[in-house]
């Protein structure tokens, strides 16, 4: 077993053959503002600061949005990040987007200050026995924890919100709630909301009576309805337009649907299940997505992590893809494995499958095409387009492996030294941390 008392969150241990995540119980006591004297100990991997009761800390405070903070526990410590809330977070009376959490820190949300302090006491969070749930596989404790919250998860009819990033799986993560519900002999209906225009999502959605416009020159049923006795799945939920999410949020009330046209509500037996590559809190917080349909979504949310933070999964990955694609592990050469285990993996498993398929068919030239860097002084860097991709996942991908290839120099030209950095790119401290935040790199 290993343990940090002073630092670490997470801590992997092994009991037999029940590997279990300990996690630092963390106290939070409201010094100052309407609800002085409050005080919350919890011991959960997310806790959110906010107005709304489904917060983990609850706060009656009007100048605090109804989502307004989200503290995660991560291997580094604990992570504070603002959800662009409408007055903003202050660390110790520094306001800030995105930072480390001290123990004794001071938080100021609104007109209130919240003392934050990580306890000695550790609680066990039980991981799955096996390295795979469904399709997905993984070996990592973050993995192991996912599949164990599926398990739980899975079996009863609560609408699901997974989020992640591009390429980690979540329409796996979807297919595997569904096949461990009682739904599994049911329907999975899978309608992508970033691929719809606007003027068709009623009718995908709802479905049309025959003559309900022209072209329409038979009742045709819409996923609601085909979902029947089993479940729907909304993927690329934030990509949904603002006008269009109250008429989702009454289907998802009522569980009634009205076709374009008919005269009748239509019952419909269906479990949600949304995903979203978009951070959802701060869309609710910047008027981009409703609050209410937030709610009514994330009645169990889901975090797919990305694959730089599933520590030795690679291989396994690789190894279930060659499987999959008839390839055989010992026929890759070695240096070509070492480089796809190196590999920071900005498009997540989806570029990792897209890899080991070329590695398939041509493994020498992957291994041309993989180095980052050449000479002292200059990036060379080589993007695979997967034409399966949404123009801007795709786009996002080569900005993101941009990025990281040139922190990645430019903090080891300067030796870590942020200011030196500043100075030498002429962007700012702040922004060079916030880039580091996202991609979800250390100093």
């Amino acid at each position: 077993m290993r343990t940090n008392t002073l630092a670490a969150s997470w801590v992997t241990e092994a009991t037999g053959t029940a590997p279990s995540l300990l996690v630092r119980r963390c106290r939070f006591e409201v010094v100052a503002g309407p609800d002085r004297g409050l005080i919350r100990e919890l011991a959960l991997p997310v806790i959110r600061v906010g107005g709304r009761p489904e917060n983990e800390v609850t706060l009656s405070d009007r100048r605090v949005s109804g989502l307004h903070l989200e503290i995660t526990l991560t291997d580094a410590g604990y992570r504070a990040r603002d959800l662009d809330s409408t007055n903003g977070t202050t660390i110790n009376g520094i306001r800030i987007a995105d930072a480390m959490l001290a123990p004794g820190a001071m938080l100021g949300v609104g007109r209130s200050l919240i003392r934050f302090d990580p306890l000695a006491q550790i609680e066990s969070m039980a991981l799955h026995p096996e390295p795979r749930f469904g399709r997905l596989v993984g070996a990592s404790p973050t993995m192991r924890k996912l599949f164990a919250d599926l398990a739980r998860i899975g079996p009863s009819d609560a609408t699901v919100l997974i989020s992640g990033e591009s390429g980690t799986g979540k329409e796996l993560v979807a297919e595997a709630l569904h096949e461990a519900s009682r739904r599994a002999a049911g329907p999975l209906v899978v309608v992508d909301c970033g691929a719809i225009p606007g003027t068709l999502f009623e009718n995908e959605l709802f479905g049309h009576e025959r003559g309900s416009f022209t072209g329409a020159d038979k009742a045709t049923a819409g996923a609601f309805e085909r979902a029947d006795g089993g479940t729907l799945f909304l993927d690329e939920i934030g990509e949904l337009p603002v006008g269009l999410q109250p008429k989702l949020l009454r289907a998802l009330q009522s569980r009634q649907v009205r076709r374009l046209g008919g005269a009748r509500p239509i019952a419909c037996d269906v479990r949600i299940i949304a995903a979203t590559n978009r951070d959802l809190a701060r869309e609710v917080n910047r008027g981009g997505f409703r609050e209410d349909l937030y709610y009514r979504l994330a009645v169990a949310r889901v975090q797919v992590p990305p694959l730089r933070e599933r520590a030795g999964d690679v291989s396994l990955l690789v190894r279930q893809f060659l499987e999959d694609l008839g390839g055989d592990v010992g026929s890759v050469p070695a240096d070509a494995l070492a480089q796809l285990e190196s590999h920071t993996w900005p498009g997540n498993v989806r570029e990792l499958r897209n890899a080991v398929e070329r590695l398939v068919i041509a493994p020498e030239q992957v291994l041309a095409e993989r180095p980052r860097a050449a000479g002292a002084d200059g990036l060379r860097l080589q993007f695979d387009v997967d034409m399966s991709e949404p123009f801007k996942d795709a786009k996002q991908r080569v900005i993101d492996e941009f990025d990281r290839a040139f922190m990645e120099k430019l903090l080891a030209r300067h030796g870590g030294n942020m200011a030196a950095a500043a100075r030498a790119t002429g962007v700012d401290r702040v922004s060079i941390y916030k880039v580091l935040g996202r991609l979800g790199m250390r100093r």
